[in-house]
């Protein structure tokens, strides 16, 4: 390769890993303001928030733990390999998701479609996390000290989320996973996620 051609390429390399990460900030910023700018987020759901994140087992006994963390580890193998980090990440999801009265297997299929079990996703969007919450969540209820990249923190936010969706559709999942996506009325993201709860994530 030409050596004008290749410090052209290695130019281009240095702006593309400068220039990105500030986008992806500006990008949710304007995305952030936008929500903002045209009545803000439900105050009901804002209050949702407030509280869960205020609130601090789920499994009804030992047996049920061991069944249900056994099977599930085994199909979340592929995504998180280490078998102590994938008993405490089922372990956490099943907490968050019994608080909320959710399905955890619901909630694993979510993760998957919006993270793929990556803590430290960072959308286009600016949404961050296992569950994909948008930051400006944190300055809308007063937590603006919260860590959208901690585990804990982030299934608290996004199953908080999922429940009040769920609420506000009458159950009606394929709506209420619209809302949470931010695409209601396009069946792309809901038929995604139903697509791994049945067929990845059912429930033995």
């Amino acid at each position: 390769m030409p050596v004008g051609a290749w410090l052209l390429r290695a130019h281009t390399r240095r702006f593309i890993v400068k220039i990105v990460p500030q986008l992806v900030v500006l990008l949710g910023f304007i995305i952030s303001s936008s929500a903002l700018a045209q009545g803000g987020p439900d105050p009901e759901l804002r209050r949702a928030l407030l509280a869960a994140a205020s609130d601090t087992a789920s499994f009804e006994d030992r047996f049920d733990a061991e069944v249900w963390l056994t099977d599930m580890s085994r199909r979340l193998e592929r995504q998180v390999r280490d078998p102590q980090e994938r008993i405490n990440l089922l372990t956490r999801i099943h907490q968050e998701a019994t608080r909320a009265e959710l399905s955890p297997e619901l909630v694993l299929s979510v993760i998957e479609v919006e993270s793929n079990f990556d803590r430290y996703a960072v959308s286009v969007a600016g949404a961050l996390g296992l569950m994909q919450i948008m930051p400006f969540w944190l300055d809308e209820i007063g937590r603006p000290d919260d860590n959208l990249l901690h585990v804990d923190t982030n299934l608290r936010y996004g199953c908080t989320i999922l429940r009040f969706y769920l609420d506000k559709e009458n159950g009606d999942l394929r709506r209420a996973l619209g809302r949470y996506n931010g695409s209601l009325g396009i069946r792309k993201y809901p038929n995604k996620v139903i697509d791994k709860l049945t067929r990845k994530w059912f429930k033995a």
